[in-house]
């Protein structure tokens, strides 16, 4: 008797659950292929990130570099600004003071060297090679 209900209702409750079975199937299926469009973006989002990545490094690496470089440059050019700076702070208290023999000192010799060093025209650099040039007798009278 147990069994004769199972064979009358057994088809039946076969039959719906292979039709469950088969509807889950086609939903699993579109979702697998949702899931693997959706790896397949994040794949290449990933590898477009890793090569921005990449490049971003390389960019920080070139501008290191010439902030460093830049760097060397502007100590050298303090450097000798600081040292142009002393040797004219020298020479003018030299003269200030009427100090003979000024231009004998290493400061004068700076001097003499940033004269020939600078930027300047034809005209300005015979006006100072002539002050640099006028004797220890000759006195000085600022303008000032």
């Amino acid at each position: 008797d147990k069994f004769m209900c199972y064979c009358k209702t057994g088809a039946g409750d076969l039959s719906a659950s292979i039709s469950s079975a088969e509807a889950k199937i086609a939903s699993d299926t579109s979702g697998l292929a949702a899931a693997e469009a959706s790896l397949k973006q994040l794949e290449e989002e990933l590898a477009t990130h890793q090569s921005d990545r990449a490049e971003a490094k390389e960019a920080l690496a070139q501008a290191q570099a010439l902030r460093e470089k830049e760097a060397a440059v502007y100590a050298k050019e303090s450097s000798e600004h600081k040292t142009n700076i002393a040797a004219m702070s020298k020479a003018i208290g030299a003269l200030e003071k009427g100090t003979a023999g000024f231009l004998q000192t290493s400061a004068g010799a700076k001097l003499r060297q940033l004269t020939v060093d600078m930027d300047l025209s034809a005209a300005d650099r015979d006006i100072l090679s002539a002050f640099l040039s006028t004797g220890a007798s000759e006195q000085y009278a600022p303008q000032s």
